[in-house]
C-alpha cells in the first residue's frame, strides 16, 4: 500500500520532501503534483521504476518520458540546444511547458524516442517539484498521470491514491493543481518550435 504525505503547495515540509527523495533513491514510484497536473516520477537511472510506469499508463516503447529538472542549468548536460532555441525555452521556464529536443549521450537510450532520439525537457513552476528536485540532485523521470481509457489527467490526490495505492509507492498530496496537461514543443535542429500538443501554457516566445 502506497504512502500518503499532505506537503504544503507553497511551503513543502523539509522533513516530508527529505523521506519522499528517500523513496525515489530507492526504487519507488511516486504520484506528485506540478505545475499542470499530477505526474508519475521516479529515479533518474530506475529501468525497473521506469518499466512500473510504463505499465500503470499502458504505454508502448514509442511513449516519450520526461526529465524533470530544477532549472535549465543541466540542460545542456542531457539535450543539445543551441543559443537561438535556449532563449526561446528560458523566455517560457518555469512554467507548463515540455520541450522535445535532440537527446544527448547522458540520456539512458530506453528514455528517448526510439527513431527520433529526442528526450522531453520540462522545468515546472511549482514549489513541491522544485523542493524535490533540489534534493534529489538531478531530474526526475516523469510521464503524465493519466490513466488508461482516460483522455485527461488525474487530479485529485485522494483518488490517486484510491486508484494506485497497489501500484506506486507514494503519493504526494499537493491540492489540486488542474487537468490540463503542458504544452509540448518540438524544437528541431535550427532552434524552431513548433507545437505538437497545445495544453495549459501559453506560447508567445520572446526574443
Amino acid at each position: 500500500m502506497s504512502q500518503y504525505f499532505a506537503i504544503h503547495p507553497d511551503n513543502p515540509q523539509k522533513r516530508l520532501i527529505s523521506q519522499a527523495v528517500a523513496i525515489i533513491e530507492k526504487g519507488g514510484v511516486i504520484a506528485y503534483p506540478t505545475d499542470s497536473c499530477y505526474a508519475l516520477g521516479c529515479h533518474l537511472g530506475d529501468k525497473r521504476a521506469m518499466e512500473r510506469i510504463a505499465r500503470i499508463r499502458q504505454t508502448d516503447g514509442k511513449h516519450n518520458f520526461t526529465l524533470v529538472c530544477p532549472d535549465l542549468s543541466a540542460i545542456a548536460q542531457y539535450a543539445h540546444v543551441d543559443n537561438r532555441a535556449y532563449r526561446a525555452i528560458k523566455s517560457l521556464t518555469p512554467g507548463p511547458y515540455t520541450f522535445i529536443l535532440r537527446a544527448t549521450s547522458d540520456v539512458p537510450r530506453r528514455l528517448q524516442n526510439p527513431k527520433r532520439k529526442t528526450i522531453g525537457i520540462r522545468v515546472p513552476d511549482n514549489a513541491i517539484c522544485r523542493d524535490l528536485l533540489q534534493e534529489l540532485g538531478e531530474p526526475l523521470m516523469s510521464s503524465t498521470l493519466i490513466l488508461p481509457g482516460n483522455d485527461l489527467p488525474e487530479t485529485d490526490a485522494t483518488e490517486i491514491r484510491e486508484k494506485l495505492e497497489h501500484d506506486v509507492d507514494l503519493v504526494i498530496d499537493g491540492g489540486n493543481c488542474g487537468f490540463e496537461p503542458t504544452t509540448v514543443l518540438i524544437v528541431d535542429e535550427d532552434g524552431e518550435m513548433q507545437v505538437a500538443r497545445q495544453g495549459r501554457g501559453e506560447v508567445a516566445f520572446s526574443d
